[in-house]
């Protein structure tokens, strides 16, 4: 397991969304920097995420991926907000090199550990350090900020909280992200109830 300690985030909590689901999601499929667009389930769930961020309010700022599912995620959440969505390249998904298209296998222990990388793909560490630089130009702009984004990136994220990074994010839930209130190392993520269908 790689150290995250030389990866520090600003101490600045955060709402963070992955996009919503794709036909690859649905296939368990990894789709990586592929730019595979929403589904109908998709779509819905980023509509019904975008109701519960309007419901819980007060979110000044939208920094997203620009790959077409966190953008699109990202545009109708941005319209129940009443605001703009800016975009940041360092919050794309990681690149899976030759995995991209391929059935989600048991390798992803592996590449956290930096014991495998797929050929062509990034190294976790380089995802690690690409993601907590991405959240902290994000978190520098005027707060509540909401991250859209990614599973893999978030997997590196929950590394850099403290928490274990091998679990898989649910598409289109919001989850806010505190650091600890009594300086330690670990932070508290925290789902949203979604709002009603």
């Amino acid at each position: 397991m790689p150290d995250a300690m030389g990866e520090s985030l600003n101490r600045i909590p955060f709402w963070f969304l992955r996009h919503g689901e794709t036909d690859w999601n649905a296939e368990g499929r990894s789709q990586g920097r592929t730019d595979i667009p929403l589904n109908g389930i998709g779509l819905a769930q980023a509509r019904r995420a975008a109701r519960t961020l309007a419901a819980i309010g007060g979110i000044a700022t939208i920094v997203a991926s620009p790959l077409t599912r966190a953008r699109v995620t990202a545009e109708i959440a941005a319209e129940a907000l009443g605001l703009p969505v800016e975009f940041d390249e360092g919050l794309q998904e990681v690149n899976f090199g030759e995995q991209e298209g391929q059935p989600m296998g048991n390798w992803y222990d592996d590449w956290i550990a930096g014991d495998y990388t797929p050929a062509g793909g990034e190294p976790f560490s380089e995802l690690l350090a690409r993601a907590v630089a991405a959240v902290n130009r994000a978190t520098a702009r005027p707060g509540p900020v909401l991250i859209v984004a990614h599973g893999a990136l978030f997997r590196a994220l929950r590394l850099a909280f403290g928490h274990e990074p091998n679990v898989r994010t649910p598409n289109a839930l919001p989850i806010r992200c505190e650091p600890p209130a009594d300086g330690g190392s670990v932070w508290q993520v925290t789902p949203a109830e979604l709002a009603p269908e």
